[in-house]
């Protein structure tokens, strides 16, 4: 799948780039480079768990996603907010002939589906 830019839907700043990676018809991604310079050396002070502390570079924040064989979707996973180490059912939709990635996280039933702060958009990383 590629290296992604993250997009915060608040600031419209470019967060990280994360890495999307395919193993047999699974996806999972992790924080390649964080793009902020002051956060370079983050960790996941507010997290909880298995992330508590973890530093946000290299940090696996999308597992198990399976592509739906009837739509250009990909979901069935999880997604990790790396700010507070809450974790959201996740559905990735290729937007712009694959230049986009649209990122929707699902709090409860997919109908009160939501865009989290720093979950939106995605673009091709460079």
């Amino acid at each position: 799948m590629g290296l992604w830019k993250t997009i915060d839907d608040t600031t419209q700043k470019e967060k990280s780039l994360v890495r999307l990676s395919e193993a047999g018809d699974v996806l999972s991604g992790g924080i390649e480079k964080v793009l902020d310079p002051a956060r370079q050396d983050a960790r996941g002070d507010e997290r909880s768990g298995a992330h508590k502390d973890a530093p946000l570079l290299g940090l696996t924040i999308v597992e198990g996603v399976r592509k739906d064989p009837s739509e250009p979707v990909w979901e069935g996973g999880t997604i990790l907010d790396p700010n507070n180490g809450k974790t959201y059912k996740v559905r990735l939709t290729p937007k712009d002939g694959g230049e986009l990635l649209d990122v929707r996280v699902h709090i409860g039933a997919p109908r009160l589906a939501a865009r989290r702060p720093g979950s939106g958009s995605s673009s091709r990383g460079p």
